[in-house]
């Protein structure tokens, strides 16, 4: 995918990747205390969270505009969103999407911090949901 850029959003943006998540139906939104990350040509084709958390981080959010979708765009994102991170990242999936991100690094049997344990806990009660992490590489 051509011209495409990736970044982290400024704080004063943040409402551009609202505007985006509304744009396509998507119940997600952008989370003032976290790292915002894009891609976009023009528009934002793509973004999500990376939330401070303790003892990590937590990926959310991460949406691709469905015109652009198997495109690369969203491994692309996650691996410009976590490549100065020097803790762990964790993020919660549908099952169906383990082998995607199994393919950028992240593991099944991680070990949660207890806030996140309960977090999961609460989300699983609704849908189908699992924890995945991301250990930071060796510098």
């Amino acid at each position: 995918m051509t011209n495409l850029r990736y970044s982290q959003l400024d704080e004063l943006s943040w409402p551009l990747m609202n505007k985006f998540y509304r744009a396509h139906q998507s119940s997600m939104k952008a989370v003032r205390d976290a790292q915002l990350w894009v891609a976009r040509r023009e528009e934002i084709v793509a973004a999500l969270c990376l939330r401070p958390v303790a003892g990590g981080f937590w990926l959310t959010g991460l949406f691709v505009d469905p015109a652009c979708r198997e495109q690369g765009i969203a491994a692309q994102l996650i691996a410009e969103a976590v490549k100065g991170v020097e803790a762990p990242v964790w993020l919660f999936c549908h099952p169906d999407l383990r082998g995607f991100y199994e393919r950028r690094g992240f593991s099944f049997d991680t070990t949660l911090p207890y806030a996140m344990a309960e977090r999961l806990s609460r989300y699983a009660r609704s849908k189908p949901m699992i924890a995945m992490g991301l250990e930071p590489r060796p510098t």
